[in-house]
């Protein structure tokens, strides 16, 4: 069995000369883009960066504050003051978590094909997930009330992948066997479908479920999305 590629960092150069958007090269012959999607950045802010959390307890710290502030008679500009700076650092704080939702999911990629799941994530440093479906042995969703859905993939369990990589595309306290996640994605529950239909099909069609190789973490932009993986 070969080893998975070394991770490697994508520059924004080379994110500019991919030849199909989300994808480090052209797919090989055969293989067809089923789907491709991001997160919805305001389900992001609140499932993975917990802004509306943020802003709760930030909101309660105000409230105590001046009911302190009213009970032990302080003076109202003294009070006016105070209160006003801890709303400046908590505006400042639910901002800078609604930023990198916003930024993580116009950085995000998601594609799936007839024989992979291709995950460009990351804001920073920004690398390309390449799981083909030899790697998954099942994918689950769980849909929330504004149409979006995360959609989980188990792994066999030889394939393991770092929690600190997948973070915030990984499913939540999964963090000994990490499973990689497509997060608060639009029109969840028929993307779910789309993949669940990719998958099942793929297994079908395709090789041994003995003949599996590690998934490959590729952010070298001419690096091959084959299956095939450099030892």
């Amino acid at each position: 069995m070969t080893a998975p590629a070394p991770v490697r960092y994508e520059t924004q150069d080379e994110l500019a000369h991919e030849p199909v958007r989300g994808l480090p090269e052209l797919l090989p012959r055969g293989e067809e883009i089923l789907w491709q999607g991001a997160p919805a950045w305001a389900g992001l802010a609140t499932s993975a960066y917990h802004a509306r959390q943020a802003a709760l307890y930030f909101g309660i710290v105000l409230a105590w504050r001046l009911l302190s502030g009213v009970m032990s008679g302080e003076g109202a500009a003294s009070l006016g003051v105070s209160l006003l700076v801890l709303t400046a650092l908590a505006a400042s704080a639910v901002g800078l978590l609604v930023g990198f939702a916003v930024l993580a999911a116009r950085t995000t990629v998601y594609t799936i094909t007839s024989r992979r799941l291709v995950m460009r994530i990351g804001i920073a440093l920004p690398m390309t997930l390449n799981l083909p479906f030899k790697t998954v042995v099942s994918a689950s969703a769980r849909s929330y009330p504004d149409g979006t859905a995360d959609v989980p993939l188990q792994l066999a369990p030889q394939h393991r992948l770092a929690f600190l990589i997948l973070w915030p595309h990984c499913r939540p306290w999964q963090v000994r066997k990490p499973e990689p996640m497509l997060r608060r994605i639009p029109d969840g529950a028929r993307v779910a479908r789309l993949l669940a239909q990719a998958l099942a099909t793929y297994h079908r069609t395709h090789e041994r479920p003995d003949d599996v190789q590690e998934p490959a973490v590729i952010a070298d932009a001419r690096a091959p999305i084959h299956d095939t993986v450099a030892a």
